[in-house]
């Protein structure tokens, strides 16, 4: 019984603190509406406090016109249409929003709300404009004064600075003396303006002065320049180079190229639309077409100096071409005269025969190109600055045509230094295998190996294989090289062959003579040395040698070093 009592109790006091969470929750919840609603009346208050009045009260003083009049009577309507009738709406609409919430709607409530704050942003709109259009009056005379007093200023020093050099503008006084009175006109119509009150008329006039003044700024500052440069600079620019011109075709340039004659008189048909446009103050783009006019002309001295030194460079180039065409031409017809000789004696590449031809063909067309060049100097029909750069353009062709004929030559060149070598070297090997024999017949050898008379033979059949080569017509040079490469290899081994031999039968005579003396005393050096002997005649010179160092050493054993110092000496 007694669980069920603090059960019960226990539920009892879960409901009563729900109940006052849910009570609390709720009174939060309206505190924040209506701390929204208490926002929405202080800004629906800030729009009822716009200084709306304030300021029209500053406007009765100075309407002096049915214009203004209607003005001030018109914002007066607006204010207080506004105040008697949209902020009295928006009251309702907040009382309104007070109900919602003690309902606790909340749903309308915030609905409502959003209405509330558009209403009232589109009161505070109206204020806004009605406040701003009468400041706009209010503060008219200040701000117009302020702005005048500085337009003043800038006119003064404008009208002084035309003033101090009046002579600078020549025929153009008048004009900018007629726009000045007409800034002065203007300003006492500002002050009329001003006393009536007439602020928008005003507007008119301070901007029209603004834009008058800025303009004749401009006229100032500009006309010296454009009346020098239209009546001064530029045409004595035009004579200077008139003079320069007619100079230079005497002296033989063409210049007709340069449309000079034409492009002046243009030059002077502008200048004569630009002066007018002065005339009447009209500055657009004068400045900027007479410095293009200006710069065309000075780059005309541009062009005079790139012609003359077109020409200085032509005449070099010309000279050097004139000499190296010459002897290139002599060069190609002396071996366009001897190719059939040549191809009787070389066996050329077809490559070679070839780019021999194209060469000739090539400096054809390079020569006529010449001539006519030279006639067009002859004519004066060109000017340098086009001559030059055809005669660099011959000039790389001729240095092309000349690299190509070059490895022409270069490969007749190595063919008849090839057989002149092979000459050479068929004398030097022919000596050599001379002296081979000479040597050979110089020591009594009893017996010569037989290997001596293959090498002699292949040595000797090289040799001919050289003559026969030489004496082919056409000299194919690679089987020649050939040849001479393999007779010269030849008979360096028959010369080493014939050395080996000598000195192998030379040592060994020596041994078996050293060993003679130990003959009668040791009948195992004395049995050696006869077969050493027999070895000897057979022509085994090797076995000899060996046999006969073999059989002394055992009385002698440095024999081999002693016959060695000895063959040294």
């Amino acid at each position: 019984m007694g669980q069920y009592l603090v059960i019960g109790s226990v539920i009892i006091v879960i409901i009563l603190v729900v109940i006052i969470s849910l009570h609390f929750i709720k009174k939060a919840i309206n505190r924040s509406y209506r701390k929204k609603v208490e926002v929405l009346e202080i800004k629906k208050n800030l729009v009822a406090s716009t200084p709306v009045l304030l300021e029209l009260s500053k406007v009765e003083p100075i309407i002096k016109n049915e214009k203004m009049e209607e003005k001030y009577n018109n914002w007066n309507e607006k204010f207080i249409n506004l105040k008697e009738k949209n902020l009295i709406e928006i009251d309702d609409m907040l009382i309104d929003l007070d109900m919602y919430i003690e309902k606790r709607d909340y749903k309308t409530c915030l609905y409502r709300m959003a209405k509330v704050e558009m209403e009232i942003y589109k009161a505070k709109e109206i204020a806004d404009n009605i406040l701003e259009e009468v400041k706009e009056i209010t503060l008219s005379e200040e701000k117009y004064r302020s702005i005048v007093i500085k337009l003043k200023a800038k006119y003064r020093e404008l009208n002084t600075e035309f003033n101090n050099h009046k002579e600078l503008y020549d025929d153009m006084q008048d004009a900018i003396l007629l726009q000045l009175e007409n800034i002065e006109k203007r300003f006492l119509d500002f002050e009329k303006a001003m006393d009536k009150n007439e602020y928008s008329e005003v507007v008119h006039i301070v901007k029209a002065l603004d834009t008058m003044i800025d303009h004749m700024s401009i006229v100032v500052e500009e006309v010296p320049d454009l009346l020098l440069m239209a009546r001064q600079i530029i045409p004595n620019r035009m004579k200077e180079i008139k003079a320069t011109t007619e100079e230079m075709v005497k002296e033989g340039f063409v210049l007709e190229y340069l449309n000079i004659d034409y492009n002046i008189e243009e030059s002077k048909k502008n200048i004569d639309t630009i002066l007018d446009k002065v005339k009447v103050l009209n500055l657009e783009d004068c400045m900027f077409e007479l410095k293009t006019m200006l710069e065309y002309l000075d780059s005309l001295f541009v062009d005079f100096e790139k012609e003359r030194l077109s020409r200085k460079v032509y005449e070099e180039m010309e000279k050097d071409f004139s000499k190296k065409i010459y002897d290139t031409n002599k060069v190609v017809e002396d071996i366009y005269n001897q190719l059939d000789d040549i191809k009787s004696m070389y066996d050329l590449d077809d490559n070679d025969i070839v780019t021999i031809h194209e060469a000739k063909k090539a400096l054809v067309i390079i020569n006529d190109d010449y001539k006519k060049l030279l006639s067009k100097v002859e004519a004066s029909s060109t000017p340098y600055s086009m001559l030059h750069k055809e005669i660099e353009e011959l000039s790389n062709r001729l240095k092309e045509m000349e690299e190509d004929l070059d490895k022409s030559l270069k490969s007749l060149g190595n063919m008849y230094d090839d057989e002149v070598r092979a000459r050479e070297q068929l004398d030097e090997i022919q000596i050599f295998l001379k002296k081979c024999k000479e040597k050979m017949r110089g020591y009594k050898l009893p017996i010569i190996t037989d290997n001596y008379f293959v090498e002699l033979s292949e040595a000797n059949e090289a040799i001919e294989e050289v003559i026969k080569e030489l004496e082919k017509k056409p000299i194919v040079i690679k089987t020649l090289n050939t040849r001479v490469d393999t007779a010269r290899d030849l008979v360096l081994k028959l010369y080493n062959t014939t050395n080996e031999m000598i000195k192998t039968a030379q040592l060994a005579e020596m041994a078996i003579v050293y060993g003679n003396r130990y003959r009668s005393y040791y009948s195992e050096v004395d049995s050696g040395l006869l077969d050493a002997e027999e070895l000897f005649y057979k022509g085994e010179y090797k076995k000899a040698l060996d046999l006969s160092i073999k059989t002394t050493s055992i009385v002698d054993s440095d024999i081999y070093q002693k016959l060695l110092a000895v063959y040294d000496k």
